[in-house]
């Protein structure tokens, strides 16, 4: 008896040190990694770390592309409706599959265009893949009222369509059907806007015409960041949109500039999914699409210490990384968030001065190289048939923006 008092109380007080150990390692990810936090004057201390050299990061660029082209489907699309597992994303048939299949070839169009543009092989899979997207992307609605996962297809098919129009540079004829259908994309846009600002992909409220779906933030950011690239090409984006999608992400964001995952959990902001450690993949995503319209504060300094944040506490999002589970790992991380935020922390790097990148490509493109699987591909949640694609795209064009300047 006395025994199993004592092995009791042993596992007691180890239960107690483990969780005295994770709400230490809880504050470090709020406060520890900078002397002070909410200082963001000077640029972080980096730690050392071996560069890649350019001849592996092209080498795993390689390897990548092979994997996308042997993976496209006949049709010239990618992704599909099948692997599925257990316990499956909610998705209404057909329109969810829709929308995840058109944002995943969007996708791939836009790396394969980013990385391997010449490559005859490529050029013909980007010829099929284009002629799928301009015959399907028209019709691509929300699944149900509550279901609105085609704000990603309308998304990243701008990011796609915005370099087919840099492809077919010589071709004016097809430049404009591409504008056509970027513009289809803001009148979607718009139509799928909350009535709160900016977009979610669910509707648990009404239902409505309009969506009555709360402002989600990295949905936010990653329209934004869409919606930018296509004004530089100068396709302007309706201006109220924009508007209303900028002020919900700043409500949103907190004096850390990490961000709520949403507008509903506005009232708790020190919820685990919501601290920096839960915001690790959304605030690269969030910081870029402000800094994109003109938020002054997200600074050159800002923008450095959440890269050197990503690396350094990397943990919070590689733990979730492909669990099959959304949101079941520490700080309510989602497998799907690793690759999706390494992407645009590359695309924030982009908007540092080109002669103050150099120090940090290294700790992304070490994070891609370790990550890449056997076949060349990259995957961070198993989601039906696309999450190699995607997770592929997301980490090629990433390394992409990791290559040294000579």
């Amino acid at each position: 008896m006395r025994y199993v008092q004592f092995v009791l109380l042993w596992l007691a007080g180890a239960m107690l040190h483990a969780c005295s150990l994770q709400a230490q390692e809880a504050v470090a990810s709020d406060g520890g990694i900078l002397n002070n936090p909410l200082d963001f004057s000077s640029p972080p201390t980096l730690p050392v770390v071996a560069a890649p050299s350019k001849s592996e990061i092209q080498e795993s660029i390689r390897n990548g592309v092979r994997f996308l082209l042997a993976d496209q489907n006949p049709n010239g699309s990618w992704g599909s409706a099948t692997r599925t597992k257990g316990l499956n994303i909610y998705a209404p048939v057909p329109g969810a599959h829709h929308a995840f299949r058109a944002a995943t070839t969007s996708l791939c169009i836009a790396a394969i265009l980013e990385v391997a543009p010449e490559d005859k092989d490529a050029r013909k899979a980007i010829g099929r893949a284009e002629e799928w997207l301009l015959e399907h992307l028209p019709y691509l609605r929300r699944a149900t009222g509550q279901a609105i996962y085609n704000v990603w297809g309308h998304a990243y098919s701008i990011q796609a369509l915005v370099r087919l129009h840099d492809y077919h540079e010589d071709d004016t004829q097809r430049q404009a059907r591409l504008i056509e259908l970027i513009r289809l994309q803001f009148e979607m846009l718009t139509r799928y806007e909350s009535v709160d600002g900016g977009w979610g992909y669910y509707d648990f409220r009404y239902q409505a015409n309009q969506p009555t779906s709360s402002s989600i933030s990295f949905v936010n950011g990653a329209v934004l960041v869409a919606l930018a690239e296509a004004k530089a090409i100068g396709v302007e984006p309706p201006e109220r949109i924009v508007k209303r999608a900028v002020a919900a992400l700043k409500r949103q964001r907190k004096a850390d500039f990490s961000y709520l995952y949403g507008e509903y959990l506005k009232y708790r902001p020190m919820r685990g999914i919501n601290r920096p450690g839960g915001s690790l993949g959304r605030t690269q995503c969030c910081n870029c699409a402000l800094r994109a319209w003109g938020d002054e504060k997200i600074t050159d300094n800002v923008v450095k210490n959440w890269l050197y944040r990503l690396y350094v506490r990397n943990g919070w999002l590689d733990i979730g990384r492909k669990r099959p589970i959304p949101h079941e790992s520490w700080m309510q991380v989602a497998g799907y968030f690793y690759y999706f935020g390494h992407y645009y922390a590359a695309l924030s790097l982009d908007q540092l001065p080109a002669s103050e990148r150099a120090p940090y490509r290294p700790l992304l493109a070490k994070l891609m190289l370790d990550r890449q699987e056997k076949d060349g591909s990259w995957w961070d949640y198993p989601l039906y048939d696309y999450h190699q694609p995607y997770g592929t795209s997301f980490a090629l064009m990433t390394l992409q923006r990791c290559l040294p300047a000579n």
